[in-house]
């Protein structure tokens, strides 16, 4: 099902949470939100949405590490009912995109339901005091030819990371419902 995200309730800060990735390893968010800010961008293995930006989203995240902006990956999909998006799953996934952030399995749902994310891709940039400054896109062209695209998301963080504020512009991002248990 087709689900976009609201744009706005900017401000609120970020719950803090500590998910294991797919081979065990603990991450606390507080332990990547940078004096630059974090992203937190709530994904999964199967959705259409996600595979059309993944290798997109894996370059932009790249330069965000780069320039010292945090940034983690959630999977909050019922990975029972879905098994695309299992661990091991995910492991796969995470090394054929090169993806150079912890992706974290969000077993229980409680993250995805205490950021009331609401479909994959949903992203969410935070400032260095982990304020809500993005919930948006990642660029405009979406599950089209992306050769000549506004990256949305990479300026937003790179906003946030010089003036603690997002763009008074958001576009809301679309994609697949998450898969609640």
């Amino acid at each position: 099902m087709l689900k976009g995200t609201p744009v706005g309730d900017l401000g609120w800060t970020a719950p803090a949470f500590t998910l294991n990735d797919f081979d065990g390893v603990a991450h606390s968010m507080s332990d990547h939100l940078t004096d630059r800010g974090l992203l937190i961008a709530f994904i999964c293995n199967h959705c259409p949405y996600v595979k059309a930006i993944t290798d997109r989203l894996a370059a932009d995240t790249k330069t965000l590490l780069n320039e010292g902006i945090g940034v983690l990956a959630v999977m909050s999909n019922d990975y029972g009912a879905y098994p695309a998006d299992a661990p091991d799953q995910m492991k796969a996934f995470s090394n054929a995109h090169s993806f150079s952030f912890p992706y974290l399995v969000d077993k229980d749902q409680a993250v995805a339901r205490a950021y009331k994310a609401v479909c994959t891709p949903d992203f969410f940039g935070f400032n260095g005091d982990g304020h809500l400054q993005y919930r948006g896109r990642l660029d405009d062209a979406a599950m089209g030819d992306p050769t000549h695209r506004t990256p949305d998301l990479l300026n937003a963080m790179r906003k946030i990371a010089a003036t603690g504020r997002g763009p008074k512009q958001q576009t809301a991002s679309i994609g697949c419902s998450i898969k609640w248990l």
